[in-house]
């Protein structure tokens, strides 16, 4: 008689519904899913330890993944990412990522989840989703970064921009207050601190970088919202539209204290 292992409902996975079956994650799969999959098995190939290996598809359609120990930081963080530390290790992180994922190559019809678009030259693959909320610590160390759904070709630097968004954090008020800072954090040294260990751009270019990707997510926001894709309807519903023009426009008027 075959037992049916039981299904623990992971707590946070807003988009993709994962449950964790034994020592495996078993998440929503998609159109996307074999290009995501032959992504992280490349990755893994070639020595980069942070991301999650896939183990296929189960009965219900749903991928399965190896789960990884340690606790999401969600917020509010835990205070290695409330500290100069966290930053340093996602931001050398994400360079080890970049430099790796340089030599994948996707075909020109691969589908991803926005659809099928074509890595140019002097793209990489971005991961695409880089809030703390899916990176994986084990006490003060990072140990993995998940949720490879909202993965596509892009820039290198719109990933480091987005990482600045939700790190540093390059946010308003509300955004670094549910972070878990009592006081406004130092945004500048934070942000010195990621651009230096991710290294090739300056902390005025990321910023530039993340006023137009937050513009342009606005755009795909509001496209695929209104042709009812999820999740950018339910992205739609919580406010994220009306978050991230607010973000902006902080952004805009802040951006010189943010050079140091």
């Amino acid at each position: 008689m075959i037992k049916t292992m039981a299904e623990e409902k992971l707590e946070f996975g807003f988009v993709s519904s994962p449950v964790k079956v034994g020592h495996t994650v078993r998440r929503q799969a998609g159109a996307w899913t074999p290009t995501i999959h032959a992504l992280l098995r490349y990755l893994h190939h070639h020595g980069f330890q942070y991301s999650p290996l896939p183990q296929g598809i189960d009965e219900q359609g749903r991928e399965i993944l190896n789960y990884i120990d340690g606790e999401a930081a969600v917020r509010p963080w835990p205070p290695v990412v409330l500290e100069s530390s966290g930053i340093e290790q996602a931001a050398v992180m994400l360079r080890k990522y970049h430099d790796i994922v340089e030599g994948f190559a996707p075909g020109p019809d691969t589908e991803w989840r926005i659809g099928k678009c074509e890595l140019k030259p002097g793209q990489i693959i971005r991961h695409g989703d880089l809030g703390p909320w899916n990176t994986i610590w084990r006490g003060d160390k990072l140990t993995a970064l998940i949720d490879w759904d909202f993965a596509q070709p892009g820039e290198r630097i719109d990933d480091l921009a987005q990482m600045a968004y939700y790190f540093v954090p390059l946010r308003s008020e509300k955004g670094w207050r549910a972070a878990g800072f009592k006081e406004r954090p130092d945004m500048a040294h934070r942000l010195n601190v990621l651009v230096k260990n991710y290294g090739m751009f300056s902390s005025e270019q990321v910023t530039e970088a993340l006023i137009a990707l937050l513009a342009k997510d606005r755009d795909i926001t509001k496209e695929f919202g209104a042709r009812g894709m999820e999740p950018w309807v339910s992205f739609v519903k919580r406010g994220d539209l009306e978050g991230s023009l607010q973000d902006s426009n902080w952004l805009e008027t802040n951006k010189h204290n943010l050079l140091g």
